[in-house]
């Protein structure tokens, strides 16, 4: 464990009570934490997460822009917490699967989840590395939208993303996001009870 990775625990921290909270802060936040991420996951060997980071990067400046109003509205206010329309569940999903099933299979023929423990036992996280991964690209989207189902998504990944943090000795992360999970399930409750539709 080192200063950078505890740094970017405490900005995780920051990060997760700001989405919570759905404040205007959230987005500034994602990015620095996007980019603090990205550094200790490709110098982990994690690298579709990594990858992923760069993603939450991008996706963040999108997010500002559409929670603050300045595109997909037409009246430029501030967006509401809502609910996902139906009509969008099943293109999610089938995301989800398709991305799940290509990075796994990405990640297991460039062997770059493959992770040497302590014990000399080598295990390789190619599955968790793309299934969360690929839930971490489709709950983005949702919470750009800032639809509450978004936190299902996370919920499902945190539990991955502690299993690989402890296995390639990122302690200070997977303490990270075993208290993301306990704010995924804050989440689901605060946001739904103010979701607009």
């Amino acid at each position: 464990m080192n200063l950078f990775e505890i740094i970017g625990a405490v900005i995780g921290l920051f990060y997760i009570v700001s989405e919570y909270r759905a404040d205007r802060w959230f987005w500034p936040l994602s990015l620095l934490m996007s980019a603090f991420y990205a550094v200790i996951d490709f110098t982990s060997g994690i690298y579709a997460n990594g990858a992923i980071c760069v993603y939450n990067f991008v996706m963040s400046v999108y997010g500002l822009l559409v929670w603050r109003g300045i595109i997909q509205s037409k009246t430029k206010e501030e967006r509401s917490i809502s609910s996902c329309p139906r009509r969008y569940w099943w293109q999610l999903v089938l995301l989800a699967v398709v991305l799940s099933v290509a990075l796994t299979w990405l990640l297991g023929l460039l062997h770059e989840s493959r992770y040497t423990l302590t014990n000399g036992l080598t295990v390789d996280l190619s599955l968790l590395d793309g299934i969360s991964s690929a839930l971490t690209i489709v709950g983005m989207l949702m919470l750009a939208q800032k639809w509450w189902q978004q936190w299902f998504c996370w919920m499902l990944v945190e539990p991955m993303m502690i299993v690989i943090f402890v296995l390639t000795g990122n302690y200070a992360s997977a303490v990270l996001y075993a208290v993301f999970e306990v704010f995924c399930i804050l989440g689901i409750i605060r946001w739904k009870k103010e979701s607009i539709s």
